[in-house]
């Protein structure tokens, strides 16, 4: 693990680099660049002890901190699995309880943490405990449409939460998926963002049909001539395995990349991301804590958001005891988090193997 751990810090870096080379002409969001530089450093130096003492620490979480969401976009892992709702988990994490998971990830050394639901701004109280760790970046994954002046505000005030937008093209491509007139709030919160300085991105799911329109310079202008700052690429995921023809495969992810570097040349102020990317260079998937793992809304540590699965809950379990989690153990030298696959996710095909190695090897897992 140690040279994963070595790239990995290289990949805080690089981004850490871009972000402070985005943000030159915005003083505000650059001074926290600027500080954050030296705690990204301090954070790589902690999770390089923790390797060298036998503990490989992820630079990145996701936490799903939301049971509930106001939109019902069609293809949604999330509902299509039972995930989230219109109203709230009765047993979904308690603000104090996200923010003692975020305290202990600052003090393992872990730079990032993607704040996603449900929809996150349905969590205003775990947006303020997120802000009170500046030493963490929060990537806050938004529908866009809960994004009203007070919730600008706290952006503005809380310079390491930095909003997400999900987007899926046009108009007429966004409002297909999320409901008419979603696309049109989108330009109203990346106007009010734009005007109060607030560095966002985007987050943008790839498919067979979309990846050329998306990944259009004429496109990506158009984001950036918003203010528009980075741009995440993640691959489509089926959510029932009926809609397989429409995932990335390994020539789709080489030609993402292709149109990556592009991009990156020409917009040299904007920070382009795909997930999860060409794991090869990873030796396999970064899920199950080799790069990162998933919080469900109600504690489960999960490989990732779109492998359901657990043995281990943060209401009862530290942060560092999940990362010896026995199923991520299990997944890692099983060989599961190796092999192609389609879409944004290795372990999603693999859904009726991960349920056997759990009967067999983890009495305490169980489906999340």
């Amino acid at each position: 693990m140690e040279n994963l751990a070595a790239y990995l810090n290289d990949g805080v870096e690089a981004l850490v680099r871009q972000a402070l080379r985005s943000t030159l002409k915005n003083p505000k969001q650059s001074a926290f660049v600027v500080r954050y530089v030296a705690a990204a450093k301090k954070a790589a130096a902690r999770r390089l002890s923790a390797e060298n003492a036998g503990l490989h620490v992820p630079p990145f979480l996701i936490a799903s901190i939301a049971s509930q969401c106001n939109l019902f976009c069609s293809g949604c892992y999330a509902r299509a699995g039972g995930h989230i709702g219109e109203a709230a988990c009765a047993s979904q994490l308690t603000d104090a309880q996200w923010s003692d998971i975020f305290a202990q990830a600052q003090t393992l050394g872990i730079s990032f943490i993607l704040l996603a639901g449900g929809e996150p701004m349905m969590r205003p109280g775990v947006l303020e405990a997120a802000g009170d760790y500046p030493d963490i970046v929060f990537p806050v994954f938004t529908n866009g449409t809960l994004l009203d002046e007070t919730a600008v505000r706290l952006f503005d005030r809380q310079r390491n939460l930095v909003p997400v937008l999900s987007i899926e093209g046009d108009r007429t491509e966004t409002d297909a998926r999320r409901g008419a007139g979603v696309y049109d709030q989108l330009e109203r919160a990346m106007t009010r963002l734009s005007q109060k300085g607030v560095l966002f991105g985007a987050s943008i799911t790839v498919t067979k049909e979309n990846l050329a329109r998306v990944t259009d310079p004429a496109y990506i202008d158009g984001l950036h001539s918003r203010g528009c700052k980075t741009v995440i690429f993640v691959e489509y995921v089926p959510v029932d395995g009926t809609a397989t023809h429409t995932a990335p495969d390994s020539a789709d992810r080489a030609d993402l990349a292709a149109r990556q570097d592009a991009l990156r040349a020409q917009f040299d102020t904007m920070i382009f991301v795909a997930f999860p990317g060409d794991e090869e260079q990873f030796g396999g998937c970064l899920a199950a804590g080799r790069g990162f793992f998933h919080i469900n809304p109600t504690g489960e540590a999960e490989p990732c958001p779109f492998s359901p699965f657990s043995d281990t809950n943060l209401k009862t379990t530290s942060l560092k005891q999940a990362l010896a989690s026995p199923l991520f153990r299990m997944l890692d030298v099983g060989g599961f988090l190796q092999g192609e696959h389609l879409g944004g996710c290795t372990l999603a095909a693999r859904e009726d193997e991960i349920r056997a190695l759990m009967a067999s090897g983890s009495s305490n897992a169980a489906v999340s």
